[in-house]
């Protein structure tokens, strides 16, 4: 079956240009266009939608209230922005409620590259299981407003140290969990840093980035701790296997691409325990408790319960917010290697040894069995002798015991 978009606009000219431009994917998606947002809800209603792409200014209603209107009533469709210079502000009401910007002037192939994109992540539900439980979930958050403005800053060629500082400062819950992690033991750093500029010139543009994204999906969610689970925790093992990682791409690439990708994957791997824990509160207890219980592996018993697991739903959620496609198969496949093609070192091979390193050095924190290493997968990618040296590198690299500053 067709998938189909749906493309907003109140130009009448960029919807013609939109029609000439798509006509090479007509064998592959149907494709519905409207001038406002009441014909786009008309359009909505008569016709199953899997995309829609929204221009933000349009008379009558602009493309924050149709996306919240769509978020409301059609939970499943892919929400995407097309936006200029001069949305900033309905850009940042649109934040809670989009998976993806794309800014105008905007390349056709990156649309059309998109589109694509989002079909997959369709394609990617491919058993109703998956399906049934984002279902079940309802409204899957949006990315974070705040790393939207700090993505949509670091596109320009002339952003500096002192811009993103500066966007971390008006948010001041952000700027105090920036400084708590910064200053905390992740990251071994041997002086106290007291302002956001500071942080960012040591740590530098993009591992600041991947920490407002991971600190802001976890402080979105508005979930505490339960007996069975540590929101603080779960964080501390998301921060840390993120630095692992980080780690060992470092030293098997000069990749620079490579390695800020793994850093983020590692930073998003379990956001789907989250996920699934502040939205199925007493399945995922169940779930957590028959890990313990039958001594399996989490996400085992995850599949037990929901007929899927943590890390598709992670890899379906960081899917829809348009992060890069190696960071998607990273949080997807961290536990399954063996589903993964074309064997060789990959964002999604250093997580999932990260991953394993972790629980090899706090068997304790593990829920269940300990995630263990795919021997096999790191063979046929060629490095399996290395796990033993990124084994002593994040040993000797990893300064003491984690903290809790979330």
């Amino acid at each position: 079956m067709k998938k189909t978009a749906l493309f907003v606009d109140g130009e009448p000219n960029i919807l013609a240009g939109l029609r000439r431009m798509l006509r090479s994917l007509r064998n592959e998606m149907d494709f519905f266009f409207a001038e406002s947002g009441f014909e786009a809800l008309e359009i909505l209603a008569a016709q199953h939608i899997d995309v829609i792409v929204s221009d933000m200014q349009m008379p009558g209603m602009d493309g924050a209230t149709l996306l919240a209107t769509v978020q409301e009533k059609y939970p499943m469709t892919i929400r995407i922005v097309l936006s200029g210079q001069a949305d900033e502000v309905p850009v940042l009401r649109a934040a809670g409620v989009v998976h993806q910007f794309l800014a105008k002037p905007t390349d056709p192939e990156k649309i059309k590259e998109v589109l694509k994109r989002a079909c997959a992540l369709q394609d990617l539900m491919k058993n109703k299981q998956l399906k049934a439980v984002v279902s079940r979930i309802g409204k899957l958050p949006s990315i974070p407003a705040i790393y939207v403005e700090l993505k949509n800053k670091l596109m320009n060629p002339d952003c500096s140290v002192s811009d993103v500082a500066s966007i971390i400062i008006k948010d001041m819950a952000m700027s105090a969990k920036v400084l708590q992690l910064v200053n905390s033991a992740f990251f071994g750093m041997y002086t106290n840093i007291t302002s956001p500029l500071h942080a960012v010139t040591l740590l530098g543009l993009e591992t600041i980035k991947a920490m407002v994204l991971g600190i802001g999906f976890f402080s979105t969610l508005h979930t505490t701790s339960s007996r069975t689970f540590s929101v603080d925790k779960l964080w501390d093992h998301c921060v840390l296997t993120a630095a692992f990682a980080k780690k060992i791409a470092q030293a098997e690439t000069n990749n620079t691409q490579m390695i800020n990708n793994t850093f983020i994957a590692g930073m998003m791997h379990d956001i789907g325990k989250l996920l699934l824990f502040s939205s199925l509160h007493e399945p995922y207890n169940q779930a957590i408790a028959m890990a313990r219980k039958q001594y399996s592996h989490l996400n085992q018993a995850e599949q037990q319960v929901f007929n899927s697991d943590h890390a598709n739903i992670g890899g379906y959620l960081v899917g829809l917010w348009g992060l890069p496609g190696s960071v998607i198969e990273a949080v997807a496949f961290h536990h399954q290697l063996d589903d993964y093609p074309n064997p060789s070192f990959c964002p999604a091979v250093a997580v999932h040894a990260a991953d394993v390193i972790y629980y090899e050095l706090f068997p304790e924190r593990s829920v269940g069995k300990p995630p263990r290493l795919n021997y096999g997968y790191l063979e046929q990618a060629g490095v399996r002798r290395r796990y033993s040296a990124w084994l002593e590198l994040c040993s000797e690299e990893y300064p003491g015991e984690p903290r809790h500053d979330r």
